[in-house]
């Protein structure tokens, strides 16, 4: 990995930050792309301490609001002259129904559609490198999206569950995966999509789960695996010459796992695509 570039988001802790530690081992340099900047820059300083590596920054990024999106590939974009893996790491689970800034659901916004307009707007770059990679965190809990996409009720108006919005935001992170590698089948970037495991991190343990989910949250912590075992797979897929030209998959324990039939499905994939499009530029955001 000396010489890449990496941009992984929601690193400031859990399995981003262990991923950022892992590949700035190995050499690269990190971007470590997080919303609050504060807790950023401690984790970057822990960071730096357990990889020897001073090359290791920071961006502000908030997936929640489509401007702070587009500020930060700018800012990746101004500082950095090439870029090599993009680790769609970032996400959140909410008890109560959330809007972002543009109004999207938040769970599907934060999950999906914020990692997507990222990508957009970082792909040409990506494109440039030898060997771009992009790396999605799924995880198994789309298979309880039994139906697929409610499309229908994408943003839970008529009805919401926080279990419910997580695993179609889950599904929608491996369709995205399946449309990437669709579209960039001609080109040197690869995209794959992993499942973390149920990792012991801050995931919604920052008051976003309350109530009985909330406690449920917070009673299975102690059987949960550590952070670098989660990033264990992300690491792989961003790094490994075993999938060096790799694209599409679904991997679990850095092995391909078994997505489910609705993860599987070119035609969602395809719907989903021009949907996110659509809810972006009608937003007054421009895809480039």
């Amino acid at each position: 990995m000396q010489g890449k570039v990496v941009v992984i988001t929601g690193s400031n802790s859990g399995i981003g930050e262990a991923t950022a530690a892992a590949l700035a081992t190995m050499g690269a340099t990190i971007v470590m792309a997080c919303r609050n900047l504060q807790k950023a820059e401690v984790a970057a300083t822990a960071v730096r301490a357990a990889s020897g590596s001073d090359d290791v920054h920071v961006v502000s990024l908030d997936l929640a609001d489509l401007s702070s999106v587009e500020n930060c590939a700018s800012e990746v974009l101004s500082r950095w002259d090439h870029l090599d893996v993009l680790v769609n790491n970032a996400g959140g689970i909410w008890s109560d129904r959330q809007v972002t800034a543009q109004g999207f659901e938040q769970t599907l916004g934060v999950n999906h559609i914020g990692p997507f307009f990222l990508t957009a707007l970082l792909l040409d770059r990506l494109k440039g490198a030898d060997a771009g990679r992009i790396v999605n965190l799924s995880s198994v809990g789309h298979h309880a999206a039994f139906t697929g996409m409610n499309w229908n009720d994408l943003q839970g108006e008529k009805r919401y569950s926080t279990f419910g919005a997580y695993s179609q935001s889950k599904l929608a992170n491996l369709l995205f995966t399946c449309g990437l590698a669709k579209r960039l089948a001609d080109t040197r970037v690869t995209a794959n999509a992993a499942h973390p495991g149920p990792v012991r991190s801050g995931f919604g343990m920052d008051g976003d789960m309350t109530g009985i989910v909330g406690l449920g949250n917070r009673l299975i912590r102690p059987f949960e695996i550590s952070a670098t075992a989660g990033a264990a797979t992300s690491v792989y897929l961003a790094s490994s010459p075993e999938v060096q030209g790799t694209s599409g998959g679904y991997y679990v324990h850095s092995r391909p796992g078994h997505p489910s039939k609705q993860g599987r499905s070119d035609a969602a994939a395809d719907q989903l695509w021009e949907v996110t499009e659509n809810m972006i530029t009608e937003s007054g955001f421009t895809l480039r």
